[in-house]
Formats: C-alpha cells, sequence, structure tokens
C-alpha cells in the first residue's frame, strides 16, 4: 500500500516531468533553437567583406572572423537578406549601400531640393536611395522612410502624379496579396505596406512598399489630390 506521502511525491515528480517535456519544443517553436540553428554564421570571406567591415564599424582586415560573421549575419536578419550566413556578397552590400544613403539623409532628404517644394503638401519618393517623406513646401513633415519599389521590369513610375484612389484594406487580384493602406497615384501603382522586408530584393512590381507604421502614417497625412512626385533610379534596374 502506498503511503500519502509517497503519492504525493510521485505526482510532483510527473508534474515536473511533464513542464520539462514541454519546455523543449516550445523553445523550438517560439524561436530559440530553431532560430538558432536558421541563421548560424558559417561563411568564410566575402568578396566586400572589408567594405561591409567598414560600414558595420568593425576592424577593416578583409578577413573573415567569427565576429565578422556575426555581425554580418545580424544585419542580414535585420534586413530581410536570405541566406543569412554571414557572407558578404553582392546582395547584402548593396542593401548597405541603400541604408548608408539612407542614414545620411537625415533630416533633410531633399537638401538637394529635387522635390518640388512649390506644390504644397507633397509626397516625395526617391527611388535612387529608396527613400519616401511628405513635406509641405519647404517643411518636412514626415519621413523619410525606407520604401521598396519596383524591380528591374516593373519599375516604379517617374514624375508628377497623384493620389487618386485609397482602400485602407485592398487585395490584390493580379498578384493575390494583401495591401493594407493603399493609395494609388499612377494606374496600378501605389504606397502600401507589406509583411516582409522593404529592403529585401528584388523589389516590387512597381509599387512603393513600405512598412505597416509607414504607410499608416502616410494614410492619415495624405487625402485624394494630394501631389506625389517620383524621381531617380533604383540601383539595379
Amino acid at each position: 500500500m502506498t503511503s500519502p506521502l509517497r503519492k504525493t511525491m510521485v505526482r510532483r515528480l510527473g508534474v515536473l516531468l511533464g513542464a520539462v517535456g514541454l519546455a523543449a519544443p516550445l523553445t523550438v517553436a517560439l524561436g530559440g533553437t530553431a532560430q538558432a540553428a536558421g541563421s548560424a554564421c558559417t561563411a568564410g570571406t566575402g568578396p566586400y567583406q572589408a567594405k561591409a567591415e567598414r560600414f558595420l564599424g568593425r576592424p577593416v582586415d578583409g578577413r573573415q572572423s567569427a565576429a565578422d560573421c556575426r555581425a554580418i549575419r545580424d544585419f542580414q536578419l535585420d534586413h530581410g537578406i536570405s541566406p543569412a550566413i554571414g557572407y558578404a556578397g553582392p546582395v547584402t552590400w548593396s542593401v548597405m549601400e541603400v541604408v548608408a544613403k539612407q542614414r545620411e539623409a537625415g533630416g533633410n532628404p531633399n537638401a538637394s531640393g529635387a522635390c518640388p517644394t512649390n506644390k504644397g503638401r507633397i509626397a516625395c519618393v526617391d527611388l535612387t536611395r529608396q527613400l519616401s517623406w511628405i513635406q509641405d513646401g519647404k517643411k518636412l513633415k514626415f519621413g523619410p522612410v525606407p520604401i521598396r519599389s519596383g524591380r528591374d521590369g516593373y519599375e516604379t513610375r517617374t514624375g508628377l502624379k497623384s493620389v487618386y484612389w485609397r482602400s485602407i484594406d485592398h487585395w490584390s487580384t493580379i498578384y493575390k496579396v494583401r495591401m493594407p493602406y493603399s493609395q494609388f497615384f499612377d494606374g496600378g501603382q501605389a504606397f502600401h505596406a507589406i509583411d516582409g522586408s522593404v529592403w529585401s530584393a528584388p523589389g516590387s512590381h512597381g509599387c512603393v512598399n513600405m512598412r505597416r507604421a509607414d504607410a499608416k502614417s502616410y494614410w492619415s497625412l495624405l487625402k485624394n489630390g494630394d501631389d506625389v512626385y517620383v524621381y531617380g533610379r533604383k540601383p539595379g534596374t
């Protein structure tokens, strides 16, 4: 006959083992072990090693170290570059170049005066730097924010346009994808949010892709009839 004390100990042991058994799969499901395994830093020296080291503030010697690899991999993970293994290849370097230009823009993205300042409120899209912002005359109202424009063969068309139709929860019947906070300004081309990275290659099918929070802000700031000016040329198109 089992004593009450022994029964209590058995029950507690069972609960403990059950908790341990559940903990392992939850760690994988929540991205612990699985994420680490999926983003292992295994790459050797890439053709843009020295440039990547300089961009990331690492010691510049052009040779891959474990710390270099982790820094490059972390950048790749943050910017949706796949595979994220720490290799300083052409895709990674092209994104670094764009990010560097975006950082340089700071709080004065229209320093060159390329986007018109005589139109009142206007949304500016600089394809070269993959940046957009909203200004009113010479006053910056929002941004600059990173964007992803059209890929090669589907370039976002340049010139002066205006917002003509808005659809807050738009569904593309052509590409079968959601386009939240869509604001169309040139045929089927629109500002809209995407779920993935705005830095990921190769680009959109002509729309100006934005992070959700940025697209939501554009939705609140723009209205039908507001001007949009698109200029420059996306790298690689």
